[in-house]
């Protein structure tokens, strides 16, 4: 839900979204209503005198942007029903864009003397903004960063990592170290034939056999550099591990394989599923929450707990299909049910309690 407030240029921060065209006497706009702020724009704004401008805060009303009609009924029973999303992590778009470029810089530049000090910083970052208040989950539509897949990943992974070992009960100082791990953890594809990693079809048995070897590759690359932390490496060469043992390169199983690899190997797996790749097209959010629950003798149950009560699938106030063929209003989530949140029935103005009433088990979203 947006809310629109007056900010005075003093307190600006970059990322913030301004409400209104900032013009010039022609009438031409200098800064565009909706965009985001940089510190070069915030800098002009103090150098010429405005005092305040107004700026919006969260997104827009889903049912605006669907051109959905909502009842007045409907409207009351969702405001009665409504309770706010636990506290969620909140990446701005100056954070995304410095967390982005700076894990392509670090892909790019594998070998650099800055990589450690780069990698630090950018961990730094990221860390900072996820424990920074008491997020406890994470909006898997927010996380998008970047249109070229490696650095989005990345970087929806770690986020992904951290949130899911705050919940597992990782004390904070580990944090950061698997928010690194997770930043890293497909470093070895920098080695990896670029006609092999970008290939637009899927890859035959000698080219996936190619690809596998980037985890190791990772881990030497990490390794070298002699800065860091035992757990990081381990978290970056075991991440394709599974706990039946059929997992690579070294067929770990069950407890041989580090904590933060079993992390990353859920982060890695859901994100993977919901990101369009030129072979295939992203899955549903709800798909890929089953697929990976399908795959739970491969993944370390604690972790897939810790997962299941960190996502947020829809976020209150989003709009949703129904597999009754009704259009509905999510007004709460549950935990324990990320798939089956309450909902409200737009056209009836019906609440349906999907993650406890029994007389809705045959209803999903879709």
């Amino acid at each position: 839900m947006q809310k629109r407030r007056f900010v005075s240029t003093r307190t600006l921060q970059s990322g913030m979204r301004i409400d209104q065209a900032i013009v010039d006497a022609t009438g031409r706009d200098l800064i565009r209503r909706g965009a985001f702020l940089d510190d070069f724009q915030i800098e002009y704004l103090r150098e010429k005198g405005v005092a305040g401008i107004y700026i919006v805060e969260g997104e827009p009303d889903p049912e605006d942007l669907l051109g959905i009609h909502v009842p007045e009924y409907t409207k009351k029973v969702v405001e009665k029903a409504r309770v706010e999303d636990r506290s969620k992590v909140v990446l701005n778009e100056s954070i995304k864009k410095l967390v982005g470029e700076g894990i392509q810089y670090l892909f790019s530049n594998p070998d650099s003397d800055s990589f450690v000090e780069a990698t630090d910083n950018i961990a730094n970052e990221l860390a900072n903004t996820i424990l920074a208040n008491d997020a406890v989950a994470v909006d898997v539509n927010i996380l998008k960063c970047n249109d070229e897949y490696t650095f989005k990943h990345s970087v929806d992974v770690a986020t992904i990592a951290m949130i899911i070992g705050k919940k597992y009960g990782l004390p904070k100082e580990e944090l950061k170290d698997l928010g690194t791990a997770g930043l890293l953890h497909d470093m070895g594809k920098s080695k990896i034939p670029k006609e092999i990693l970008n290939k637009p079809d899927r890859l035959t048995e000698e080219e996936f056999e190619i690809m596998k070897t980037h985890s190791t590759l990772g881990y030497q690359i990490l390794k070298e550099k002699g800065k860091f932390s035992d757990a990081i490496l381990k978290g970056v060469l075991e991440h394709h591990e599974k706990v039946s043992g059929n997992g690579y390169p070294l067929g770990l199983k069950s407890d041989q394989i580090h904590t933060f690899a079993k992390i990353i190997s859920v982060a890695d797996i859901y994100d993977a599923l919901v990101t369009d790749r030129p072979y295939k097209r992203a899955f549903s959010r709800r798909t890929a929450m089953e697929m990976v629950l399908a795959t739970s003798q491969d993944l370390d149950i604690d972790v897939m707990k810790s997962f299941i009560g960190s996502v947020i699938l829809f976020p209150v106030d989003s709009i949703v299909a129904l597999s009754n063929g009704e259009m509905a209003k999510v007004v709460e989530n549950s935990p324990a049910y990320p798939m089956r949140p309450k909902v409200v029935e737009i056209r009836t103005g019906r609440l349906l309690d999907l993650p406890n009433d029994t007389s809705c088990a045959n209803i999903i979203v879709l």
